[in-house]
């Protein structure tokens, strides 16, 4: 019997911390992974981690790993670059080190990344030397990320509760009082607090699967999204398909790609977005914090962005190539998500996302498009594709977005009031 089985016989709240951790643990490798055995697994975290890294790496192994290799990230060392590094620093990234990391995914290792760093970590940097690294670092990283946008390999992404992060979202509480009240809002979003985590976890990816098949089966050609401060319609990729919840990997491992999710997504078309539209969560992107977005599309294009925080960081952002002014994904969620009625801010996109219907600038996923992984570059521009090194999510939904399908006769019909599905 797994511990898994055993701590299902136990209610969650009886649990202990090392036993709730390893829920999330076996979740991360069973239900995220799919983890076959023989596969090699490199996983991302920050040092904070690494009691969650050592529990996924006993269950990877479990799985029959072959090897578990972890990278960590510590947030002072980042901050010492910032500090006293060469200018020249900062439009530099270790190509050899990322393209070593493609070849692992080429080779069949599969990916996990561990969330947890403080999302305000690079807020009073200068905006300029940020955006340069971060574009220093999309480029480097180009061989990787198309593997995973494309879903070749199995991959996911799962959070851990670090101090700085849980002193942002839980601002005034003492710190080990609002680590303890992060741990249980991550368990909670990430459906391990209840009897059979992996049983729970079928349901929900088959829930999500019917709201995926009446999308699919609709074909709108359009979005339309109404609410405060929004008015945006969002055309859709001439083959478009919905996604949401698990995937199939192109390696032929199932896998559940993000830890928590509540979206259906697609791909919109680069050329047809039109309007204004604002968010309805702040951003928090490579440690600095976005809030209230307001942009303006025309023929896909943002041609106006402002926001009351971060406005400079998110400019240089939507500046990186072309792409970055497009978009690449449109996901709808509704407002009665566990994450959204938990009432918590979590300031990171993994949860964030997943409590409101959301936009993301830049690279389409190819998976969202019908044949879209067997298609090249052009092919997949051809049919409405965004292409770009970046990938951004951002949240627009709220329980006062109406959302409505644009057939191709110009006809609508609701999809959701009031944040809910109809």
């Amino acid at each position: 019997m797994s511990v898994m089985e055993m701590a299902a016989k136990t209610k969650f709240a009886d649990l202990t911390f090392d036993q709730k951790l390893d829920r999330l643990a076996e979740v991360a490798v069973q239900v995220g992974l799919g983890l076959r055995a023989g596969q090699e697994l490199i996983m991302s975290a920050p040092l904070e981690a690494a009691p969650l890294v050592r529990r996924i790496t006993e269950h990877a192994y479990k799985a029959g790993a072959l090897l578990v290799t972890t990278f960590y990230s510590d947030d002072p060392s980042v901050l010492a670059r910032y500090e006293y590094a060469a200018d020249a620093s900062f439009d530099y990234a270790p190509t050899w080190l990322h393209d070593a990391i493609a070849a692992g995914f080429r080779s069949g290792a599969a990916r996990l990344a561990i969330a947890g760093a403080n999302p305000a970590l690079l807020a009073k940097q200068d905006p300029a030397r940020v955006a340069r690294a971060n574009v220093a670092a999309s480029k480097a990283g180009k061989p990787a990320m198309e593997l995973i946008t494309r879903h070749e390999i199995n991959w996911t992404i799962v959070a851990c509760a670090t101090p700085e992060w849980a002193k942002l979202v839980f601002p005034g509480e003492p710190e080990n009082v609002a680590v303890a009240k992060l741990w249980d809002a991550i368990f909670v979003s990430s459906r391990v607090a209840v009897e059979d985590p992996v049983q729970e976890w079928r349901e929900h990816g088959a829930r999500l699967k019917k709201r995926m098949d009446m999308l699919n089966t609709k074909r709108f050609s359009a979005l339309h999204f109404k609410g405060p401060g929004t008015d945006l319609t969002v055309g859709l990729a001439d083959e478009h398909l919905w996604a949401g919840g698990g995937t199939a990997a192109g390696n032929g491992i199932y896998c559940q790609p993000n830890i928590p999710t509540e979206e259906c997504f697609t791909t919109p078309h680069k050329d047809r977005v039109n309007g204004t539209v604002r968010a309805s969560k702040p951003l928090s992107h490579q440690g600095t914090l976005i809030e209230n977005i307001a942009v303006r599309f025309e023929n896909g294009r943002i041609v106006e962005a402002t926001a009351t925080a971060g406005e400079d960081v998110l400019n240089r952002l939507i500046s990186t190539d072309d792409g970055g002014r497009r978009l690449g994904e449109v996901a709808l969620v509704p407002h009665s998500s566990p994450i959204a009625q938990s009432g918590v801010l979590f300031w990171n996109t993994l949860f964030d996302e997943n409590a409101a219907s959301h936009i993301a600038l830049g690279q389409a996923y190819s998976t969202c498009i019908i044949g879209g992984e067997k298609m090249d570059a052009e092919q997949l521009a051809a049919v409405g594709a965004n292409a770009s090194l970046i990938h951004v999510d951002w949240m627009i939904g709220s329980g006062e977005m109406d959302v409505d399908g644009v057939t191709a006769d110009g006809a609508s019909e609701p999809l959701m009031r009031k944040g809910e599905w109809v």
